[in-house]
């Protein structure tokens, strides 16, 4: 399933960044037990696992937790903040006030038509998400970006986005929402944090894992990246790095798809072992 033996790397070189909704957690249930086994087994190796989503510091500190990896940095909201390693709490700026200043100042036939978690209870979220009620409160706790739902039609999405662009905010479309943010992506995190894993005569092998668009950057930036099907969209279409296996794709969706693929990469890393 890896590409060329010879250019995988040793264990002690790897570092993982995963998406999550559609990856390694199922997009229907949220379940990551698919994937235990290569959990497990990162875990037992000492490999960092950084997750990368699009899910607040408060959704992702019990799953980070669950997963035993709090002593490693997480992604959030969509890569426009940094939870940093143990923290427990979440503390960090807070861009979100000035997010939604901007946004309620918008002319009101244009801001009607844009609906954001903060105009939506934790009932009407978990409703929209799937997420459990508890999950839904903790997803309303942003600090640094704004999901929601554009409800009008193209012409003015166009001068919606033009009018938030123009303030300095970043417009992006994901699997499900259109999120508004003062900027930064899930691959410029991803650069970011490996560099903090980087020591003199040693650069980390990166490994990125995604199932959606807004995965696409963070997969094509890494040394090896991995596209995990999901049949509840498009996916991610054919990609120049899949030529020379620098980019490859799981052969199943979700967590299981994730697991096949980490496993493999395991057993040849184990392989390389210094």
């Amino acid at each position: 399933m890896i590409g060329d033996p010879e250019n995988t790397p040793g264990i002690q070189d790897l570092i993982v960044f995963s998406d999550l909704d559609g990856t390694l957690l199922d997009h229907r249930t949220y379940s990551h037990a698919a994937a235990t086994p290569a959990l497990k087994r990162l875990q037992q190796l000492q490999v960092p696992l950084i997750l990368a989503s699009s899910k607040t510091a408060a959704e992702i500190i019990p799953l980070r937790r669950e997963l035993g990896v709090t002593h490693c940095e997480a992604i959030v909201e969509n890569g426009s903040g940094i939870l940093e390693s143990g923290d427990e709490y979440g503390a960090s700026e807070d861009r979100y006030p000035s997010i939604r200043q901007v946004l309620n100042r918008l002319p009101p036939a244009l801001r009607e038509q844009y609906q954001g978690f903060a105009d939506w209870s934790a009932e009407q979220v978990s409703k929209r998400t799937g997420l459990s009620l508890t999950d839904a409160g903790n997803a309303r706790k942003r600090r640094f970006s704004e999901p929601g739902l554009w409800l009008g039609n193209e012409r003015d999405k166009a001068i919606f986005v033009e009018t938030l662009t123009a303030t300095g905010l970043t417009v992006q479309q994901g699997g499900r929402f259109l999120t508004l943010s003062f900027g930064g992506n899930k691959a410029e995190r991803m650069v970011e944090i490996a560099a903090r894993y980087a020591t003199p005569g040693k650069t980390p092998f990166v490994v990125a894992l995604g199932d959606a668009s807004n995965d696409l950057a963070m997969i094509e930036q890494a040394d090896l990246g991995v596209i995990i099907p999901n049949p509840a969209h498009d996916g991610i279409p054919q990609c120049p790095g899949e030529t020379t296996g620098r980019i490859i794709r799981a052969d199943a969706a979700g967590p299981a798809g994730w697991n096949q693929v980490i496993m493999s990469l395991l057993d040849r890393a184990e392989k390389n072992r210094s």
